[in-house]
């Protein structure tokens, strides 16, 4: 049993915590030499890959002419300081009476700093507001800085905000209270398994650090997770059509083809039984089909994004046809997978191939005015690294793409496993979302250099008969067919402003709905519990702004799946007797969810 300090500190077992910061400094050791034993490729790499030199070249000379604004930012950073000083100052002398308030800036809430140590504590109150103060005048006084085009100006925001989430009071074992405070009662017990989890991580990364975000053992695919009962009915190089087992006697007679991103795997669709979206999908009469892609391999380096769309949607179209006798279908695009779709249905426009009644299109952007934050990765510079990188392997590397996608989310998809893992020596806690984030797709060089080259550099895919597939040019109005369209509210990666834009391009009826939440939760969001919300905007007008639209728009507690359902059931056709999976012209191959997507990287 430890005694406490008068600020409320363990005291330490002295023998206890020098035996392991002897361990620590062994395992430290351990770990240089592991680190650099990985470091043996001496082939030449770029300076620069990610071009941020270049930008903030750009910002320092807007800066330099303009010395007026930077003097007058550095005088109210000051002032803000010298309020931040007299209001700790009382504090530390027990002035409770006219304290002077802290800036505004460092009131917030934020859940790097959640624990009390935090604030009741002066000196390290004091630490975390003056992190809070420099980091927000840090990132203002940068969007403030005038002359920069677009790109420039996105880039130095982005990357200024990676650099003082790095610095963080909170990731680091002298300024972080928690931390000290757990390396005292454990006697430093916490370092040592800290560093062995570094370790772990750098061994699964190969010489990278391969940060865990949750127990990967705790979750087997098929076997906790994409657990919906259904078969494989067919395979192509590039994908598996799963049909889904019937759990009604009656279904709609035109089946629905889902078609997910190839960037990550189809089952955060399937993830519980209580969140399964295919799964609630059964149960309101549907037959549902899933495209499972390949993760592939140096072996499918050739293919393209053309052989994306004939191997993969239009075979499932076959596929599903063959499976029931179905001719009309509908359909599914989610993120990646809807631009895929958009791209397939206005080919299938042009040749006169009618086979799609419906589509949905999940977080799918086809207009990449507004790329969204993976535009800062969007250059030339970058891209050649990228294909630089593709070219030697014959794949991008699924963890090239997971990093990317976490940078995003840095603190809560980085800093905060590198505090709960390597300095409170924590492991992470299963979470089957966070297991699915990890479990991280390859991607065929040819297929993704067009895809963010013509889509997301050039945004070709709005530019009528610019992009060809089989020969035809590509036309979005060729797109007739009704559409409902998902945006989530806060979602980083396709923003629901350019998920809008969808609207003005396509020529059939759209209803566009907005989800609370982002990318995922704003997607998988089941009726039970009630969560977030939904806006919808049955106004029979044009709406030029998706600000517009929100503004005419009515708010709906809870999931849009009812919504959803309730469009999906006007263009399903009428009800048929079920289906069962291998009672068609296909064969079963194999139990859902198929051997593809169980392929790691």
């Amino acid at each position: 049993m430890t005694d406490k300090t008068p600020d409320d500190m363990p005291t330490p077992d002295p023998v206890e915590l020098s035996q392991n910061m002897a361990r620590v400094a062994a395992q430290s050791q351990r770990l240089v030499q592991e680190f650099l034993e990985n470091q043996q490729d001496t082939s030449p790499r770029p300076v620069d890959p990610l071009n941020i030199s270049e930008a903030f070249m750009a910002l320092t000379t807007q800066m330099m002419q303009h010395p007026a604004q930077v003097a007058q930012a550095q005088m109210d950073l000051w002032q803000s300081y010298v309020q931040l000083w007299q209001s700790t100052a009382q504090r530390m002398l027990g002035q409770t009476d006219d304290i002077v308030e802290p800036p505004a800036a460092v009131k917030k809430k934020d859940k790097r700093f959640k624990g009390e140590e935090w604030d009741e504590n002066e000196v390290f109150s004091f630490i975390k507001e003056s992190y809070l103060l420099t980091s927000s005048w840090m990132t203002e006084t940068v969007r403030k800085v005038e002359g920069l085009d677009d790109k420039t100006a996105k880039k130095v925001d982005f990357y200024t905000r990676q650099f003082v989430d790095a610095l963080s009071p909170s990731n680091f074992l002298m300024t972080n209270p928690v931390v000290l405070k757990e390396t005292l009662a454990t006697n430093g017990e916490n370092l040592v398994n800290g560093l062995e989890n570094m370790l772990k991580d750098l061994e699964r990364g190969k010489g990278k650090l391969a940060i865990s975000m949750t127990d990967m053992d705790a979750f087997e695919v098929g076997g906790n997770v994409a657990t919906t009962p259904g078969k494989v009915v067919m395979q192509t190089d590039l994908m598996q059509l799963i049909q889904y087992e019937p759990v009604t006697e009656q279904v709609y007679k035109r089946p629905l083809l889902i078609c997910p991103p190839w960037i990550n795997k189809f089952y955060i669709l399937d993830l519980r039984p209580e969140n399964s979206f295919i799964k609630w999908c059964t149960e309101q009469g549907l037959t549902v089909f899933v495209i499972s892609w390949v993760n592939p391999d140096e072996k499918l380096s050739d293919k393209t994004f053309e052989d994306y769309m004939n191997e993969g949607l239009l075979a499932a179209l076959d596929g599903v046809e063959q499976a029931t006798g179905e001719r009309e279908v509908t359909t599914i695009g989610y993120c990646l997978g809807g631009s895929l779709m958009a791209t397939t249905l206005a080919y299938m426009g042009a040749i006169g191939d009618d086979r799609i009644k419906a589509t949905t299109f999940f977080t799918a952007q086809v207009d990449f005015s507004e790329p969204g934050e993976l535009g800062v990765f969007i250059d030339d510079e970058q891209l050649t690294h990228l294909e630089q990188m593709m070219e030697q392997k014959g794949y991008l590397d699924g963890a090239e793409m997971a990093s990317s996608f976490n940078m995003l989310r840095a603190n809560d998809l980085i800093w905060s496993f590198v505090v709960n893992n390597y300095l409170m020596g924590k492991d992470p806690f299963p979470f089957d979302l966070l297991f699915w984030n990890a479990d991280a797709t390859r991607m065929p060089p040819k297929m993704h250099s067009f895809y963010l080259r013509e889509m997301y550099q050039r945004n070709h895919l709005i530019e009528p008969g610019t992009i060809k597939m089989n020969g035809v040019g590509i036309d979005l109005s060729n797109v007739k067919v009704p559409v409902y369209l998902q945006a989530g509210k806060d979602d980083h990666i396709a923003p629901y402003t350019s998920v809008f834009k969808a609207t003005k391009h396509f020529s059939g009826p759209t209803r566009f709905m907005l989800a609370g939440s982002g990318h995922i939760a704003g997607v998988v969001n089941p009726p039970e519990p009630v969560k977030y919300q939904h806006w919808t905007n049955d106004k029979r007008k044009k709406y030029d702004t998706p600000e517009a639209w929100l503004a005419d728009a009515t708010e709906h507690p809870g999931s849009w799946w009812p919504d959803w359902i309730k469009w999906m059931q006007k263009h399903s056709g009428k009800k048929v007797p079920a289906r069962v999976p291998g009672d068609g012209k296909l064969t079963v191959i194999e139990d859902a969810p198929g051997s593809y997507v169980k392929v790691r990287s």
